[in-house]
């Protein structure tokens, strides 16, 4: 067993796929969500089986729909929701978090650390607690039933920044023990800009929405609905993208 303990917030085919990993790799792993329905198999269970590129049982040392109980006594608490969740999460985690710990978001989308200091902030938690984000997700993966989960790919290089930066250098150090794929990135305004999906999803959504109404939303997103026509608006999306990025002094930014 390794000394870092870790939690992971969040049990979609994501939350799943790490907390199997890391429970695989010798970790103690507790895992979160809202809905306890949905970790019911798991908890039953008492783990996650993990296919694909890691194959084997990863074994959970709690399950739970309490926050509390889920990052109690943690090193890190790796956030694994979809943007439109970090508030919530946030919010929840508030009256738990101390300075010992670092939160970690998988991937914090477009500013999704500052968003998520602000609502810490904002809701009363002044301690020194460390905030990161990756700038994309670590795995391609998919959810294989209610305790199941396959990475398809494990991707290489993905950068992380804390806020403030200064803590980068720590933060990395710490998620290199169990993943060695994460790399120091210079701030969360370069991980922030250079996550493609702000750019691609509402843009690409709005410029379907008369076919996502139409067929409920059946159709291959990035196949179908980028036409010749879409892909150009998406350049131009992108470009800005790319501008403001570049006036706010980041000089590692990259067109999609």
């Amino acid at each position: 067993m390794h000394d870092l303990k870790f939690a992971v917030v969040g049990a979609g085919h994501g939350g799943k796929a790490i907390a199997a990993h890391l429970a695989i790799k010798g970790f103690t792993v507790n895992l979160y969500n809202r809905t306890f329905s949905r970790i019911q198999p798991i908890k039953k269970m008492r783990g996650i089986e993990l296919e694909g590129e890691v194959k084997g049982f990863g074994k959970l040392n709690v399950v739970t729909s309490d926050m509390e109980k889920a990052i109690r006594g943690v090193d890190i608490i790796m956030v694994v929701v979809p943007a439109n969740g970090h508030i919530s999460i946030a919010q929840r985690c508030v009256p738990f978090l101390n300075e010992k710990q670092v939160v970690v978001l998988n991937p914090g989308r477009t500013c999704g650390a500052l968003e998520f200091l602000n609502i810490l902030r904002k809701e009363g938690n002044q301690k020194d607690v460390t905030i990161a984000e990756a700038q994309t997700f670590i795995y391609a993966s998919r959810g294989m039933g209610p305790a199941a989960a396959r990475i398809f790919r494990i991707k290489q290089a993905i950068p992380v920044a804390a806020i403030p930066s200064r803590k980068t250098e720590m933060v990395v150090k710490k998620l290199n023990v169990a993943f060695p794929e994460f790399i120091p990135a210079a701030s969360v305004i370069e991980t922030s800009f250079n996550n493609m999906g702000a750019v691609f999803h509402p843009s690409i959504t709005i410029l379907n929405l008369s076919r996502i109404e139409s067929t409920l939303g059946n159709f291959q997103f990035y196949i179908e609905g980028v036409t010749q026509s879409v892909a150009k608006i998406l350049e131009a999306v992108d470009k800005e993208r790319v501008m403001v990025a570049r006036k706010l002094k980041c000089a590692n930014v990259y067109s999609a």
